[in-house]
């Protein structure tokens, strides 16, 4: 069957020095050690070691062939998204990383799907680019952190940026980063694996709370990683909504439980009951097919869950490739 890939990250092979040319320190920029290999820093701090298939569309191709992946959306590696920085700063930053991506969709039009970048920290300007994006770069969207500077997304700042996506019909692809309460449990990897799916359902609560699925029911948005903790403490959540509405319903009376079945998640969870109780949750048509490629905590390989499941040959097609076109607002 035919796959496509929702959530995949990519780098440009050589990224300015951006903290030279703004004057201030936190952008990251790539250490070439050795052949097919580079160290991610934060000035001169180490982030992550990655390989050539972190910005080498070819070597992507490749693996992508031998699991058989016809299309990979192409997002930006979230510690890019610079949300600090200053917005001018931002802005030139997006626009460098989103040119890139789009100079890879342009040459393998068959093979991926682009979503840009945008500097939240300024709506103004984010809905600049979100416009650059869709229609002079042909994107299908953008991806975005799962807070702005600890900002939550129902901040009414926001909101003129999701009405202009939905009025664009541009997809959005909302991915944690900056942790909440990362720096008191750096040991066992535990931002990663505690801290992102708490991140993740933090978005979700905030889009649903704060009345933006509601005033945008036309706003094509997915979550990553399953959509995080949230399918699996919705009844916490609806349970407060029920009980303490003083606190909860301030923004939006609709029962959170309302919202499922409307908005998409990947499906990223490496747990075939998990996955088994993400279809029965929000339907079998709101899960994509999403790895995290080419990141570790990814799935291994693509596909392999959905394809070991018990479901007939249509719903295997609508999970890995007909919901993401849904989803993206195009045929692929």
């Amino acid at each position: 069957m035919k796959k496509i890939d929702i959530h995949t990250h990519i780098i440009p092979e050589h990224l300015p020095k951006w903290s030279e040319k703004f004057g201030y320190k936190g952008f990251v920029f790539l250490e070439h050690v050795k052949p097919c290999c580079a160290n991610m820093m934060v000035d001169d701090k180490f982030f992550r070691e990655i390989q050539d298939n972190c910005w080498d569309p070819q070597v992507r191709m490749n693996e992508c062939d031998h699991h058989e992946v016809a299309v990979q959306v192409l997002s930006t590696i979230p510690v890019l998204f610079s949300y600090w920085a200053q917005p001018k700063d931002g802005l030139e930053v997006s626009q460098f990383l989103n040119d890139h991506i789009a100079g890879i969709t342009q040459k393998y039009s068959n093979r991926f799907v682009g979503l840009g970048t945008v500097p939240m920290q300024s709506p103004d300007l984010a809905i600049t680019e979100l416009h650059r994006c869709v229609k002079q770069l042909g994107m299908a969207g953008v991806q975005i952190g799962s807070n702005v500077n600890q900002e939550n997304l129902s901040e009414s700042k926001f909101f003129p940026f999701f009405n202009e996506a939905e009025k664009l019909g541009a997809c959005i692809f909302i991915h944690p980063w900056e942790m909440i309460g990362r720096q008191y449990m750096e040991k066992y990897w535990l931002p990663w694996l505690v801290g992102m799916p708490a991140e993740t359902s933090r978005a979700i609560c905030s889009m649903i709370f704060g009345g933006i699925l509601e005033r945008l029911p036309n706003l094509r948005v997915a979550f990553a990683h399953g959509g995080g903790s949230f399918p699996f403490t919705i009844g916490r959540i609806e349970h407060g909504f029920n009980e303490r509405p003083d606190l909860v319903a301030i923004d939006n009376p609709v029962n959170p439980r309302n919202y499922l079945g409307k908005f998409w998640l990947d499906s990223l969870v490496h747990d075939a009951k998990a996955l088994q109780f993400l279809f029965d949750l929000a339907g079998i048509k709101k899960v994509c097919l999403g790895t995290d490629y080419p990141f570790p905590l990814g799935e291994t390989v693509p596909g392999k869950l959905i394809e070991e499941m018990n479901f007939d040959e249509e719903t295997k097609n609508n999970l890995l490739w007909n919901n993401a076109c849904e989803w993206l607002g195009r045929m692929v």
